[in-house]
């Protein structure tokens, strides 16, 4: 299977094909409204707004398997980012991307981009720390460590980057910015 046969869900559970995106780059990301990490959202509209014309798409599938982060209902979540962050991106239904129920968009990007480290973010070691204590083992597994990885597949569609939530996101800018 290629990215091109995944597909998401909407939030009435019909399914969307990644072919819609064919010839597209598309950025994918497990999110959630209370996590640390959510003030991402404004980095990701910025960088929709900003790469959108030019070709690319966000995917969003808000995930509460990391510590509940992601309680509401699909059209709260949506409330929540489109009142909060003015977000214009399509979400999609809230889904798992680990584990025996996870979406198969999610088990493909792994297996073709697994976890790679934390990279040389400031705080890696911290959070490393703080991974180690869910799965111990965690540095020899591909799965999503935490809410906001980030999956960059390009115009051919051919996943090219992994982001882990602590990356700079400059550092995902610049990968979209390449691959436009």
């Amino acid at each position: 299977m290629d990215f091109y046969e995944q597909y998401v869900l909407t939030p009435t559970g019909e399914q969307v094909s990644m072919q819609n995106y064919a010839g597209k780059v598309v950025l994918v990301v497990n999110t959630a409204t209370g996590c640390g990490f959510t003030p991402q959202y404004a980095d990701l509209e910025r960088l929709y707004e900003k790469y959108h014309d030019k070709g690319l798409e966000i995917v969003d599938v808000p995930c509460n398997q990391f510590f509940g982060q992601a309680p509401g209902s699909d059209d709260e979540i949506h409330q929540f980012c489109a009142l909060r962050y003015h977000t214009q991106f399509p979400q999609f239904k809230k889904s798992d991307v680990n584990g025996a129920n996870a979406l198969p968009l999610f088990s493909y990007l792994k297996s073709q981009k697994g976890f790679e480290g934390f990279g040389d973010a400031e705080d890696s070691a911290e959070f490393a720390a703080f991974i180690r204590q869910q799965d111990e083992n965690f540095e020899r597994n591909s799965d999503i460590k935490w809410n906001f990885t980030k999956f960059l597949i390009n115009r051919k569609g051919n996943v090219v980057a992994r982001f882990e939530p602590i990356a700079d996101m400059s550092k995902v800018e610049k990968m979209i910015a390449e691959n436009i």
